[in-house]
């Protein structure tokens, strides 16, 4: 079978999470193989090091891609949102030209069950394949089409299956940099913000129930389904959990129900491989 290509960016505040999502990965899909793709801006050669070990270990190849921070300069940066989440839109520009498709992770995820039929998926010609979280009223969605004047979903930047030579087309760093001039103090989100402002035309609706499952709203999935969605069926059904928003379940005082489980993989990883720990 062909190799899944995983892209993650992060900076060394996420290593450690980093490392229970691909251990998550390696649980749940022993029968495929995995290249990752890390990019960031100032991972230390020591970390890297570690990193490539770590990833070595678990059967994979890991490749380093460093990324230029400085293109981003005028882009809005908080703590909780580093530039480097910025680096996924213009990932078809700094990953090799062979390769045609990757799926993007935050690195807050676990993936529970086989994730091959998602990088499988008929994308329908559009560049990129993602989840959107419309809750229970859909208030949110209602916000964010006043707000980009447009009446598209609005897509989660978490989880993302994207055909790069498309990404090379469509995706330009002007395009991007004129946008977040002239938004900058509406970005809540910034980088899925210019996502969904400037290319929300060009994404295909995958369900989130399955591909990117919002652990805060199970509550949600729950009234929606009309109680056929239960954490039975997650455990079942669901392939990736997304631990978005905070407090995250590696913090203290905790009470998201999948909380367990996430503290489950990050023992295996203490455990099984306590020198990468």
């Amino acid at each position: 079978m062909a190799t899944i290509n995983i892209l993650t960016t992060l900076d060394d505040n996420y290593l450690t999470q980093f490392k229970v999502m691909l251990l998550s990965i390696k649980q749940t899909n022993t029968d495929d193989q995995f290249d990752i793709w890390l990019a960031h801006h100032a991972i230390s050669e020591s970390s890297s090091k570690q990193l490539v070990a770590f990833v070595s270990k678990l059967g994979y190849q890991l490749h380093m891609v460093h990324v230029d921070v400085d293109v981003w300069s005028s882009a809005p940066v908080l703590k909780q949102y580093p530039a480097e989440m910025y680096f996924r839109l213009l990932c078809g520009e700094y990953l090799p030209k062979t390769l045609t498709r990757i799926l993007y992770l935050d690195p807050d995820i676990l993936v529970i069950n086989p994730i091959r039929s998602l990088w499988t998926l008929d994308m329908k010609n559009q560049m990129i394949a993602a989840a959107s979280h419309n809750g229970l009223t859909g208030v949110s969605q209602t916000i964010n089409n006043v707000r980009f004047q447009n009446k598209n979903k609005y897509f989660n930047s978490g989880v993302m299956l994207m055909d790069l030579n498309k990404m090379r087309e469509k995706v330009k760093l002007d395009d991007i940099t004129s946008a977040i001039d002239r938004y900058a103090k509406r970005l809540i989100l910034p980088d899925q913000d210019i996502l969904n402002y400037l290319y929300s035309d060009h994404i295909l609706s995958i369900p989130e129930e399955i591909w990117n499952y919002d652990t805060r709203d199970n509550i949600v999935h729950f009234t929606k389904s009309l109680g056929s969605i239960d954490l039975p069926w997650v455990i079942e059904n669901t392939v990736i959990l997304h631990f978005c928003g905070h407090p995250k379940p590696w913090e203290k005082r905790n009470l998201n129900r999948f909380a367990i489980l996430y503290k489950h993989y990050e023992q295996l990883l203490r455990l099984n491989y306590g020198e990468y720990y």
